[in-house]
């Protein structure tokens, strides 16, 4: 990232996305599948779902508000994961028996969230400071700008890389 000095908001918003990409590679690298597929109990999540979750989230929201297809289906995502889902199930509310249905290797994982990513960044570089007060979902009281929205992403993002974080901790120290 250059200086912090006289950054514009979409600078901003593209730093944390590149934290996020950054997060989910350390978080996966050098796991095995049964590992990204392990669980503390069989109602916790597994390092896998948590990263495949993100990403849909990211890709689910980010493609909403860009006005683009979502890349799961697009770029045959969906196909490559192979999950018993419809093929608009981004996680949200997953039961016992669907966070374990996720199962993908570190490639898999990362090869989808980078290709996320890159259609995320592509879209933020566009943004200018006056997009930003766009509501873009009016469901809520008060209606969610397209700058919160994409703060609420980043941060639902940053918080399950963080606890697949906390989960490889319990898989290497075991």
């Amino acid at each position: 990232m250059k200086g912090w000095i006289h950054l514009s908001s979409a600078d901003i918003l593209v730093d944390g996305f590149e934290r996020i990409r950054d997060e989910v590679r350390d978080v996966v690298e050098g796991l095995s599948e049964e590992q990204l597929a392990w669980r503390a109990d069989k109602a916790a999540n597994s390092i896998a779902w948590l990263v495949w979750h993100l990403t849909r989230v990211q890709d689910d929201h980010i493609a909403e508000v860009a006005g683009r297809p979502q890349t799961w289906a697009a770029e045959g995502w969906a196909e490559r994961f192979d999950l018993p889902f419809d093929l608009e199930e981004t996680g949200y509310g997953a039961g016992v028996k669907d966070v374990a249905a996720v199962r993908a290797d570190a490639d898999l994982l990362v090869a989808y969230h980078d290709a996320v990513h890159a259609q995320t960044i592509d879209y933020v570089k566009t943004i200018g400071e006056e997009d930003l007060q766009k509501v873009v979902d009016d469901r809520w009281d008060p209606p969610v700008t397209l700058s919160v929205r994409l703060v609420s992403v980043i941060s639902d993002d940053l918080q399950h890389v963080g606890q697949a974080a906390f989960v490889r901790g319990l898989i290497t120290r075991r």
